[in-house]
């Protein structure tokens, strides 16, 4: 792995730079700026929480440092859909701060969020399912978007 940050604790930092930068950025504001933080914020701990009782459900790891002892490859339900709803949960919440604090910078940090995790998290852990499943994560990665 490329990375031994949590992607739990990336996302958290994520989310205080958008906060904490909302001074350097332009302040935009519309009437319906909460609630779409709210939609944004409940679809992405749906999706984060349906993809974790998906790992649950197959028994293997959700340890996102270690994906070189999955016992299973998980490609139902969500992840039929999404090779990695928990980074896609991850960037929901993301938006959700952003809309709710920062709108401007936040979109702008949380396109770097999908960069950073998707080079240092994503990409290595892509290696190790093909190492760990071969060709049927060949098939899967290739019937199946990395987001969405």
């Amino acid at each position: 792995m490329n990375t031994k940050i949590p992607p739990p604790i990336v996302t958290a930092t994520f989310g205080l730079i958008i906060y904490f930068s909302k001074s350097f950025s332009p302040v935009y504001s519309f009437e319906n700026s909460n609630m779409i933080s709210v939609i944004f914020l409940l679809f992405g701990l749906g999706i984060f929480s349906a993809a974790v009782q998906s790992f649950k459900k197959h028994k293997t790891t959700i340890n996102p440092l270690s994906p070189d002892k999955a016992s299973s490859l998980v490609n139902s339900g969500i992840f039929s859909y999404s090779r990695n709803p928990m980074y896609l949960g991850m960037l929901l919440i993301l938006l959700a701060v952003s809309f709710k604090f920062n709108i401007s910078g936040g979109l702008f940090i949380s396109f770097l969020f999908k960069i950073y995790i998707t080079r240092f998290q994503i990409i290595p852990e892509e290696k190790a399912m093909a190492k760990l499943f071969g060709e049927e994560f060949i098939t899967y990665k290739n019937q199946t978007r990395r987001w969405i």
